[in-house]
């Protein structure tokens, strides 16, 4: 039986990204783009909300980017955990990490560490207020199906 995912998120017509500081990493997801390096400050600072937790390579790496640097790839820390973000209810997409789960795989580790942010999380981290309402849109559509 499939669960029914009713969480809806609220609009709010006042939402302002933060605003973009030189040398900052950002990611793209379709239209969506996400402030990387402030949302792993907030989670490195809320170490009460967000756990690492280990997760199969396998169920991560359902693909490999061929922009992905091989020279990133040796030097890639596996140690440090990766960012996954819920795309749609309980979807998640690795948003920062991929050189590191790329590396994980290669070197045949099973699990990898991972911080998983749920939306309500990472709203806050959208790099721009229509990202931020075409997220919202998004996710209720994908409630309704």
């Amino acid at each position: 039986m499939r669960r029914v995912i009713t969480r809806k998120l609220k609009m709010d017509k006042n939402f302002q990204p933060f605003s973009k500081c030189e040398g900052e990493e950002f990611y793209q997801n379709g239209i969506f783009e996400f402030n990387i390096t402030k949302l792993l400050t907030f989670i490195t600072t809320n170490p009460d909300i967000f756990q690492p937790e280990l997760v199969s390579i396998k169920v991560l790496r359902k693909f490999v980017s061929s922009s992905l640097d091989e020279a990133t790839i040796q030097t890639a820390d596996i140690k440090n955990p990766i960012l996954l973000a819920e795309i749609a209810p309980d979807k998640f997409n690795v948003i920062d990490g991929n050189h590191r789960l790329e590396r994980a795989y290669r070197d045949e580790v099973e699990m990898i560490s991972t911080y998983k942010v749920y939306a309500e999380q990472h709203i806050d981290f959208l790099a721009s207020v229509s990202a931020y309402e075409n997220y919202i849109r998004y996710w209720h559509e994908k409630i309704k199906e």
